[in-house]
């Protein structure tokens, strides 16, 4: 198990290494491991969710490791956000279609953009967690 302040200390260093002046927060509401929210530039977490997210994806890979993997894929919203300006009514009030389609090409890009910033030694965990991820969604 991961505590809070561990992943505390993982973000702010991560941050901190990538000149990223983004707040942080810990949510024990969140129904997933971290968020990212444009409109007030923090990432959230909640380390329980983090626990049992670690848990279900199953790799080779320490647990501190494995919330940098989480973490440089919620960053790669804020980078895609910063690059792309989505129009995000589309969320609240557009067809289920365009919802899933905007839902998708931000997933996506997170991926992407976050890939960006991912160690040498984590690219093939943060690949494999991507992987299983999708699977995982799929399955629920």
């Amino acid at each position: 198990m991961i505590y809070i302040w561990n992943i505390e200390k993982i973000i702010e260093d991560t941050l901190d290494k990538h000149n990223l002046n983004i707040d942080y927060e810990i949510n024990n509401n969140l129904t997933f491991p971290m968020s990212y929210n444009v409109s007030t530039n923090t990432i959230k977490f909640n380390y329980l969710q983090v626990n049992g997210y670690i848990s279900n994806i199953r790799i080779k890979e320490t647990d501190e490791n494995f919330v940098k993997i989480i973490l440089y894929h919620v960053i790669g919203y804020y980078l895609d956000f910063k690059k792309n300006k989505h129009d995000l009514r589309i969320l609240m009030y557009g067809e289920d279609e365009e919802i899933a389609k905007l839902r998708s090409e931000i997933e996506t890009n997170a991926w992407i953009y976050g890939r960006t910033l991912v160690p040498e030694q984590l690219l093939h965990s943060y690949d494999k967690v991507r992987e299983l991820d999708k699977a995982l969604i799929k399955g629920q």
